[in-house]
């Protein structure tokens, strides 16, 4: 699709809410290490140099930011995880028109196993009989075609005793 228009207000996606979450915690950590903290934490520093302190605090908050950012970034593109997620987002949206419930354990593995394998049994099963009646087939060809072979020798036999009884 284009993305030149208005986006239509749906769910937010996996990517999105992902996103959402990152920013968040990086808000919280900012909070966290709050300029005051920070401050406390080299209080005679800072009552020698307040604006160079500030300074400091605002490159290093920035710095830290970026460079989680970059991290998070990183195993985004490493773990394909736009993809993921929007492949995710599409599974989900597809199975919401689904009529029938989705599989889930029953919590009995017994259960769970005959479940999943009776139904591929079967198949197996139904195949195996076909092929079955096809080589049953293809084996009553062959007995036909031998027996019919033992009769032609049987009278080929035959001729040549009688051809030989004629020489005598």
């Amino acid at each position: 699709g284009g993305d030149g228009g208005s986006p239509v207000p749906a769910a937010p996606g996996r990517a999105q809410v992902f996103t959402t979450v990152v920013d968040t915690f990086l808000e919280k950590l900012v909070a966290a290490g709050s300029y005051q903290r920070f401050a406390n934490c080299y209080r005679c520093f800072y009552k020698l140099q307040p604006e160079m302190t500030r300074s400091i605090y605002d490159q290093f908050i920035s710095q830290l930011q970026a460079s989680i950012k970059e991290e998070i970034q990183e195993v985004k593109d490493e773990g394909n995880l736009e993809v993921l997620f929007n492949s995710l987002d599409k599974i989900v949206e597809e199975a919401k028109d689904q009529e029938e419930p989705a599989w889930r354990p029953s919590g009995i593995p017994e259960e769970d196993v005959r479940s999943a394998m009776v139904p591929y049994l079967l198949k197996h099963r139904s195949y195996l009989r076909k092929v079955l009646k096809e080589k049953e087939e293809e084996n009553r060809k062959v007995a036909e075609s031998v027996l019919a072979g033992r009769d032609r020798i049987a009278e080929l036999q035959q001729l040549i005793e009688a051809r030989k009884h004629a020489w005598q």
